[in-house]
């Protein structure tokens, strides 16, 4: 008689049970998240209504197999440069509310009763919101245009990387069971000097592999990459005492660096949604229906406290970072919940043993009725704001808009910012990179080369293959000139500046032999034969010092070729004293906009908004003209606010599909920049027309504030006088080229 193993029975039972579910839920409009963990909780070991899942083994090895690919998949869609663009308001938001919501959650957890780890786990459970959900909410809402929905977003990117970070805490206290200290300092470098050597190394090789490799790559060759690719970061992950889930977050971040990463994303797609559905329904099977009903209580108590808590710090965090009021409060109420990220911590904590059993059934029931409460919350926030500016004093209100105002703007950075910047940066990356190559040579190349090689040979050829791996990175590190302008402005200043320019030079001198001398110290057994190899290698270093820039050059333009090979839209500033902002739309091609030109369907009159830029196939026409026609599938980058864009949004996008409105709109280099007019300004006296501002900087003039007045879309013939601010959208080279007076 043949016989079925478990863990494939096992596997029919959880897809059978999840494809009935699905049908259930897509027939009463709810969540399939929901529905998956209802599945799972009917074919779980707690209910016998069903046939249960036979091997519990099986439970835990199906979840860590839907997690890998959950996270791979959630990487995909992150990418460190995204991280690097997100603005400094999503930024200030997600910060506000993870260490908000950590400390509300350990304070209720304490307040219940719980032990001190269960209410530890309770605040990271509650500091990071849904990206799933979020997403679903706003395709079924249809807020993605709005101006609060890139806010949102930018959060949850940095939610995203600050979940990898907690999970890593948590871990270290557990197995510490220490709350600070030397355990968790070291956690922490540790972790940054793999993330950063793993992707500047991950850039770097993978790229250039895929591009190598393209000619042979066809679908399934390309899934099949894929997915060893993220296996392997698993195992590199696992071998570094890191968990299974943030090597995969890793590969899936460094793919979406490349050219590949939206056909990469298409084809892993099924496998995600695949394993994501085997995730969700064994969190269902690991909820005990018993605990629920005993701990209702707890639920009832953390659901408030997610949905106000989350209201309250995101909407500070928010209105901190220089958002008004109804962006605030809309970005609030659209974090709301908790969900992947949620159960995988909750998750971290059984395995770990140090959690008790209600947490997780708790954790998955209060996710529960916040996905359902989300849509409701997004929904009705903008009727909220209109109730909160009935009943808050007018004061607070007129203050809020001048913060608000006032936090807006370009803000011009000095040459020591610019420096320092670089000089940090500079440091951190080639120090990362010269200590993995000594790790890696003292402890794999030099053993190796031993067995083959004996005696004193064998170890200064070790040296040697070292020194030349880090010699290119030493150079940079200790030698290369960084910023040279703002450096030459410092440097012309000799009374305040030359003495902190000569230290700073001399510190990175002196960590670069520092880092020789480690690199001794690994080899060699005597100061004396250290000694003399350190000076001979620091004395190559500045002989071939030309031919080390040379080279390091090459690998520099290769990363950043690698770097910048996928286009990203860069974040959007907005107008916040009219609520303004830039958004992308699609012409579809049963739009009635098809064939006409701008001039006959004169937006700006009719809607209110301006046309900054088209995207035609691979042409880009900036601030087109009146005669410009529309064609199908034309992008435009438009300004507006959320009542005009969703005005033309109706008329533009007509049988609009979700794959379409997912495509990343270029980044072209086009910006939102706030100008202040002087007695000295070219532009002072002049009207919008006679400027030239359209004609020869390519830009485009969509707001002035003249004292309290504020004029959005004003007329050609608006002539500028001395403080006016001018908010114009073109290319920022022109138009500091154009308008913009030189700094004396």
């Amino acid at each position: 008689m043949i016989h079925l193993p478990p863990l494939i029975a096992d596997l029919g039972l959880i897809l059978a049970a999840a494809a009935i579910f699905t049908l259930i839920f897509k027939k009463i409009k709810q969540p399939l998240v929901l529905g998956y963990i209802v599945a799972g909780l009917l074919v779980g070991p707690h209910i016998d209504i069903l046939p249960t899942v036979v091997d519990q083994k099986s439970i835990t090895i199906w979840a860590e197999i839907g997690v890998i690919f959950l996270l791979f998949s959630l990487g995909l869609e992150f990418s460190f440069k995204k991280l690097v663009k997100v603005g400094g308001s999503s930024s200030i938001t997600a910060l506000v509310e993870i260490i908000g919501m950590s400390i509300l959650g350990f304070a209720a957890g304490q307040l219940m009763g719980w032990k001190v780890m269960d209410s530890i786990f309770l605040g990271a459970v509650l500091s990071v919101s849904s990206t799933t959900i979020i997403i679903r909410a706003f395709d079924e809402l249809g807020v993605k245009h709005k101006k609060f929905a890139g806010l949102v977003f930018g959060a949850l990117i940095v939610e995203d990387l600050a979940a990898i970070l907690i999970m890593v805490m948590l871990t270290t206290i557990a197995v510490s069971q220490q709350f600070a200290g030397l355990e968790m300092i070291t956690s922490i470098l540790k972790l940054s000097f793999f993330l950063i050597l793993w992707f500047l190394g991950g850039i770097f090789i993978i790229p250039t592999f895929l591009k190598l490799t393209k000619k042979l790559m066809n679908e399934e060759t390309l899934l099949v990459v894929s997915l060893a690719l993220c296996l392997i970061m698993v195992l590199l992950a696992v071998e570094v005492g890191f968990s299974p889930a943030l090597g995969a977050f890793i590969m899936g971040s460094i793919l979406a660096e490349t050219t590949q990463a939206e056909k990469i994303e298409h084809l892993t797609k099924s496998v995600k949604d695949l394993f994501g559905v085997v995730f969700f329904v064994s969190v269902g099977m690991l909820i005990d229906p018993k605990i629920i009903l005993e701990y209702w209580k707890p639920i009832l108590i953390i659901t408030g406290l997610t949905i106000v808590g989350k209201l309250v710090t995101t909407g500070g965090g928010a209105l901190l970072s220089g958002q008004p009021l109804k962006t605030s409060v809309q970005t609030g109420l659209s974090l709301t919940q908790i969900g992947e990220f949620s159960f995988i911590i909750a998750t971290l904590g059984l395995t770990l043993n140090v959690t008790s059993g209600f947490l997780y059934p708790i954790t998955v029931a209060v996710s529960a009725i916040t996905t359902f409460t989300t849509p409701y919350l997004i929904k009705y926030s903008e009727p909220f704001y209109e109730f909160l500016v009935k009943i808050l004093p007018k004061k607070w209100l007129d203050s809020l808009s001048r913060y608000s105002s006032s936090t807006e703007g370009i803000t011009k950075l000095s040459d020591w910012k610019i420096l320092l910047k670089s000089y940090i940066f500079n440091t951190i990356i080639h120090s990362v990179i010269i200590i993995a190559i000594v790790i890696l040579t003292s402890e794999f190349l030099q053993p190796f080369i031993s067995e083959h090689i004996d005696g004193k040979q064998g170890l200064i050829i070790s040296v040697i293959l070292s020194f030349l791996l880090m010699a290119p990175f030493l150079w940079a590190l200790s030698i290369r000139r960084i910023q040279k302008t703002a450096y030459g402005h410092l440097w012309l200043n000799k009374k305040y500046t030359r003495g902190p320019l000569i230290a700073m030079e001399l510190f990175r001198v002196s960590l670069g032999i520092f880092y020789v001398g480690f690199l001794m110290y690994k080899f060699f057994d005597t100061w004396v034969a250290s000694g003399i190899a350190l000076f001979l290698i620091i004395g190559v270093m500045f002989v071939f010092s030309r031919r080390l820039q040379l080279f390091y050059d090459k690998l520099e333009k290769r990363f950043l070729l690698n770097l910048n090979a996928r286009e990203i839209k860069e974040s959007k500033p907005d107008i916040l004293p009219w609520d303004t902002h830039l958004t992308e739309l699609i012409v579809s091609p049963e739009s009635e906009v098809v064939g006409k030109t701008l001039v006959e369907l004169m937006f700006r009159e009719k809607f209110g908004v301006n046309i900054v830029m088209i995207e035609r196939g691979k042409s880009i026409i900036p601030t087109p003209g009146r005669e410009v026609r529309l064609f199908p599938n034309d992008k435009l980058l438009l300004i507006g606010t959320d009542d005009q864009l969703a005005s033309v949004k109706a008329l533009l996008e007509v049988n609009y599909t979700e794959e379409e409105s997912e495509n990343i709109f270029p980044d072209k280099d086009m910006n939102l920049q706030k100008i202040v007019v002087h007695a000295d300004s070219p532009v002072y006296g002049k009207s919008i027309r006679n400027t030239g501002i359209r004609e020869q900087a390519k830009a485009l003039v969509v707001g002035i504030e003249r004292g309290d007045e504020r004029i959005l879309n004003p007329s050609s013939e608006f002539v500028f006088d001395t403080g006016d601010v001018i908010w114009v959208v073109g290319n920022k080279k022109r138009i500091n080229e154009l308008i913009q007076i030189p700094v004396k």
